[in-house]
């Protein structure tokens, strides 16, 4: 076995396990939750979730914060995240010609650990580069860097780009969307789009899920700003 083999194997195996899978992809929307929630989503008793939870815990797939009495789990970052989402997309390439089959709410508009996703993610991913605001960073690249003019147009909008750039993360880089088969914005970009969104009213988180509702503002200043029609 090669050097590193072995770490693959580990986290394959951790992530492949059905309950497994039901929690980690439950906390793709970015929130924490507590054991007793899990337990109800990965449809077993709270001792075997607390087993798997130690199990995600050591491969450092998930978190944990403790809260007082509480202890919150959450995903451990946005590379567990879109390695999830990858595994989606290619879970669901097997059919010869690809026919969604997600929610019809969660394919329009959805978060995907910390930035958006589905139709609307993908859709503004793809204005953003014909807007010339953001663009490949080199050949064969999926990192994309912020052009002069997107970053007049993000800094009118409140997105601080010296401020992305300085985190301990992917600037900006194509997350392939397991919905649309498209890409959206991911790293630290992608997270301030996202809460840019949250915070003027252009989407709404709905309860218990990742989709996104987009609000009437949020399609008449979204069609304002990127010329994006939602």
């Amino acid at each position: 076995m090669r050097e590193g083999d072995g770490g693959v194997a580990r986290i394959a195996a951790a992530i492949g396990e059905p309950a497994r899978a039901r929690i980690l992809y439950c906390l793709m929307d970015g929130r924490a939750r507590s054991s007793t929630e899990l337990a109800v989503v990965a449809e077993v008793s709270p001792s075997t979730t607390s087993v798997h939870l130690s199990r995600l815990t050591a491969e450092r797939l998930v978190k944990v914060t403790a809260q007082g009495k509480h202890r919150y789990y959450s995903l451990r970052g946005p590379e567990v995240a879109r390695v999830l989402e990858g595994l989606s997309v290619l879970a669901g390439s097997a059919a010869r010609k690809f026919e969604p089959t997600t929610p019809v709410h969660l394919r329009a508009a959805r978060s995907c650990y910390d930035h958006m996703a589905g139709g609307l993610g993908v859709g503004l991913h793809d204005r953003l580069r014909d807007l010339d605001w953001l663009r490949v960073a080199k050949t064969e690249s999926d990192e994309y860097e912020v052009t002069a003019k997107g970053a007049k147009g993000f800094g009118e909008l409140g997105v601080d780009i010296p401020e992305c750039r300085a985190m301990r993360r992917r600037f900006a880089c194509a997350c392939l969307d397991w919905s649309e088969r498209r890409p959206h914005v991911g790293g630290a970009v992608g997270a301030a789009l996202l809460d840019l969104a949250l915070e003027r009213r252009w989407v709404a988180r709905e309860l218990d899920s990742r989709a996104l509702s987009v609000t009437r503002r949020g399609e008449r200043e979204m069609l304002e700003w990127f010329g994006l029609r939602v």
